[in-house]
């Protein structure tokens, strides 16, 4: 049987070409940082924007007679996920060149987690790192999370891969048409509170007792909820003001950025009559309560110091973000047990972080209730509701089967891990922390862990479970479909 690809491949190129573009631009914004420090391969950085400036310019120009052309369903896949890895691939470049790495697959492996927004590293000594590869390495979070709000607003919704499309056509009141009759028109809007996020933070944490470069570079990790950090001991080396002023933004770049705008352009806090953006601040609030109180009288902490790292703890993994002021594998092992959990679940929906996301665990948790309701009252009608409105079948076998899908690669990939000789703690942390893009997880790749002494085949494991967990699981496997290529 003969078949016929779907995807406009010229197309696809041309869409990588532009995206190389833009990653050759952000390398070129590097350049001040190293030639104002000065760093040992100072070429590094210019010749790895050379290279990928030309060659997205070349395809750009190869492909100039397919300038116009509408994507498919079928294209917006391939792109999505190739993406990822084209951008990484361009983006080791800086890496190896300057010697910061020992080989290629370290390089793709920060390069890949950097723009997923992971915060997972093979840097054991950070502050040996050149500077302008530091900043280049936060600077790859922070355009990760500008590609984020377009898949997730953009795209997913779209191809009916995501719990976004339940969340802006089901809920009560929010419609594509309330955000903007062009949806790209409000991606940029989005874009702008993005962008005035991570210039406020800055400004915030210059204030402190950072100076701008640490600043510009936390806060590009903080709004794309990546965690990677200029210090070995991450935010534990900065005071306790900069570690409030992160948590604050950590908690904002995990709400969803459409509420925040449709919040701010119809003055009327839509945001907070939002039932997923409580249930977020509910779990926020009680967690940090919680490992609070038995830090204080379990475990000797004074009170500012309890309730700061429990929160701080809390809504970094709760956010996928990844900073850590504390090794809380030391705490009480119920409590990392329960930041373990924690990982599972994500933010909200729409935001830069991973994980399964609140909204899908909502429409779970209701509707494993209902179902014993539904064993009592076999003829009921009773409809999972979130925000009032009821929520199609279809939607929640979606969500519902996304969430098993989730933990059946969790649960492969910890059983891979312990296959190749990893402790337990670690094959479960790695696994969970990679596919949720968090970073830091437990065992050796908890805080202050790296992830340089797992083996080559390890790495691209994991480097599959981060590029799994950003692209929401099913757009990379309906690659794998025999249907998805056949004309």
């Amino acid at each position: 049987m003969r078949f016929k690809s779907k995807i406009n491949i010229p197309l696809v190129l041309r869409i990588e070409g532009f995206l190389l573009l833009l990653e050759g631009l952000f390398m070129l914004l590097v350049l001040p940082v190293t030639y104002l420090y000065h760093g040992l391969y100072t070429y590094s950085m210019p010749f790895s924007a050379l290279i990928t400036l030309l060659t997205g310019f070349i395809l750009l120009i190869a492909t100039h007679n397919h300038k116009g052309e509408k994507t498919t369903s079928h294209d917006g896949v391939f792109v999505v996920c190739i993406s990822w890895l084209v951008l990484s691939l361009f983006g080791a470049m800086p890496y190896l060149l300057s010697k910061s790495v020992p080989n290629f697959t370290d390089g793709f492996f920060e390069a890949l987690s950097g723009f997923t927004t992971t915060g997972a590293t093979i840097l054991t000594r950070i502050e040996a790192v050149p500077k302008d590869i530091l900043f280049w390495r936060s600077m790859t979070q922070w355009m990760g999370g500008l590609i984020i709000i377009v898949f997730t607003i953009a795209i997913l919704p779209y191809l009916s891969m995501s719990g976004m499309q339940l969340f802006v056509s089901e809920m009560n009141g929010i419609t594509y048409d309330k955000l903007h009759p062009r949806i790209m028109h409000t991606v940029r809007r989005i874009w702008g509170i993005y962008l005035f996020f991570t210039l406020l933070e800055t400004l915030l944490l210059y204030w402190g007792d950072m100076d701008l470069y640490d600043a510009l570079c936390h806060s590009m990790s903080t709004v794309s909820s990546g965690g990677f950090s200029t210090r070995t001991a991450n935010m534990g080396a900065f005071s306790n003001y900069s570690q409030v002023v992160v948590s604050v933004f950590m908690v904002l770049s995990g709400c969803n950025f459409s509420l925040l705008l449709l919040s701010l352009s119809w003055k009327s806090f839509t945001i907070l009559k939002n039932q997923e953006f409580n249930t977020y601040l509910q779990y926020i609030m009680v967690c940090g309560i919680g490992i609070g109180l038995v830090l204080l009288f379990g475990c000797n902490f004074t009170f500012g110091s309890a309730f700061r790292e429990s929160f701080f703890s809390t809504i970094s993994v709760l956010t996928t973000t990844g900073f850590f002021v504390s090794d809380y594998m030391a705490w009480p092992e119920f409590l990392w047990v329960l930041l373990f959990l924690l990982m599972f679940i994500g933010a909200c929906s729409g935001s830069t972080s991973g994980g399964v996301k609140m909204f899908r665990h909502l429409i779970f948790l209701k509707n494993s209730v209902l179902e014993l309701k539904r064993i009592i009252h076999p003829n009921a009608v009773l409809p999972v509701k979130i925000n009032g409105k009821a929520i199609s079948t279809g939607g929640v076998y979606k969500n519902t089967t996304f969430i098993f899908v989730y933990f059946l690669i969790f649960i492969l990939g910890g059983i891979i891990l312990l296959a190749i000789g990893t402790d337990f703690e670690t094959a479960l942390g790695a696994s969970v922390a990679t596919l949720g893009n968090i970073g830091t997880g437990i065992g050796q790749v908890g805080p202050g862990g790296s992830y340089v002494a797992f083996p080559l085949f390890a790495k691209w494991l994991l480097m599959l479970l981060m590029l799994l967990g950003r692209v929401e699981l099913f757009s990379l496997i309906t690659l794998f479909s025999r249907g998805f290529w056949r004309n």
